[in-house]
């Protein structure tokens, strides 16, 4: 089964009922398979209901125009109506909430960059101790990261580092060094 949000990419993983998104018309529900005579050619669509009853029928080579919805609450949302203005206001306000979000954070990073930071010591020899009883070679991507996660703590500023790494990889021996330092 595909995540809540996703594109539709096999019409199988819904059900009659489900919810959808499609990027032009907003929300609707899907109703099922059809077969539709369009150009004289008979064609399979997904048929999806909004509000006041209105059909849309989305042939299956544009399937990838919708998505799964995801709610943001507890209650079910209303249908769009097709061809109203409600779901061009809602994508409107979503994207000026995301740009307001982008400020807000460029904001606190300007605030940040001009604050102080407590600077560590370069390492003792308790540290190299602590390092050396590390019983696994290091990988190349550690080191580096290790280098660079100490240079920040080393400095003034204050630290901004995510490390990502998959299962087994060794983010915790890089945060035990840091936690030691």
């Amino acid at each position: 089964p595909q995540c809540r949000g996703a594109r539709i990419t096999d019409f199988t993983d819904m059900a009659p009922g489900d919810l959808v998104v499609h990027v032009d018309h907003g929300v609707g529900r899907y109703v099922g398979v059809q077969e539709i005579t369009f150009n004289d050619q008979q064609q399979e669509v997904l048929a999806i209901e909004y509000a006041e009853e209105a059909k849309l029928y989305v042939p299956m080579s544009h399937a990838h125009l919708l998505s799964r919805y995801v709610g943001v609450s507890s209650r079910r949302s209303s249908l769009h109506r097709l061809g109203g203005t409600r779901w061009k206001r809602e994508q409107d306000a979503a994207q000026q909430a995301v740009l307001d979000l982008a400020a807000d954070l460029l904001q606190v990073q300007a605030a940040r960059n001009l604050l102080r930071g407590h600077a560590y010591p370069p390492d003792t020899t308790w540290q190299h101790e602590f390092e050396n009883a590390f019983p696994f070679q290091e990988t190349i991507d550690q080191v580096h990261v290790i280098r660079d996660v100490k240079a920040d703590m080393e400095s003034a500023r204050p630290m901004d580092r995510l490390i990502c790494g998959d299962a087994g990889y060794g983010k915790t021996e890089v945060a035990m060094r840091a936690a030691f330092k």
